[in-house]
């Protein structure tokens, strides 16, 4: 994978800031909404984005529901199409159709392989998007990461996007974009460098890999 190391300071990430090629969707007030959401928070984006169709985003670690607000806020605010898996049991009642609205696609975790195999036509077929993903699967402190996305991103020769929420710098940072060379082994390492400097909201909730290295 390309890039090294965890930047500590980016640039601020506006909708000027992205590229042409890069999926976009919703409405300029919902795109108003999620900014006016972020300041209330007191939160902000940084980064840089890649000026690429599909890509696989991921976002760890993840240890709060208060994560999901603040993407969804970013998302929303900078108007990208990023479809976003999450547990099917989310998609109930009012929540379950503004998760739908924000790009949510409900899946079933007990069926690994078949969301693996369903993602990857969703994201080979039609108008293209980016896939966002949360790789450790759980807020409590999973044991190891969820490998499905290094699968999609390999079988179909996309780029990763390595998204955090720092609770210090209280900032959603976009920390690199890497292509992965296709083991899952030094592909898994090199992202978890990336997060090294990265404080959530529960630190005791960090996923096992993320722990070994603090």
């Amino acid at each position: 994978m390309a890039g090294s190391g965890h930047p500590s300071d980016l640039p601020p990430l506006t909708p000027a800031d992205i590229g042409p090629r890069v999926p976009r969707r919703g409405a300029r007030p919902v795109a108003w909404l999620g900014r006016w959401l972020l300041r209330a928070i007191g939160w902000r984006v940084v980064g840089r984005l890649p000026d690429v169709p599909r890509a696989v985003m991921i976002a760890a670690p993840h240890t709060s529901n208060h994560d999901g607000l603040v993407g969804i806020s970013a998302i929303l605010g900078l108007r990208l199409d990023i479809r976003f898996m999450a547990k099917h049991s989310l998609f109930r009642g009012p929540a379950g159709a503004l998760l739908r609205a924000a790009g949510g696609i409900p899946v079933d975790r007990r069926r690994p392989g078949g969301v693996v195999a369903e993602t990857k036509r969703l994201l080979a077929a039609g108008d293209p998007f980016w896939l966002g993903i949360t790789p450790e699967g759980t807020r409590e402190g999973a044991g190891e990461w969820k490998t499905g996305f290094h699968r999609i991103a390999v079988e179909l020769g996309l780029p990763i996007i390595v998204v955090t929420f720092c609770y210090r710098r209280r900032e959603a940072r976009v920390l690199d974009t890497l292509w992965p060379v296709g083991d899952p082994a030094v592909d898994l390492e090199a992202i978890y460098a990336r997060l090294d400097d990265v404080t959530p909201r529960h630190p005791e909730r960090l996923s096992a890999p993320l722990r070994r290295r603090r």
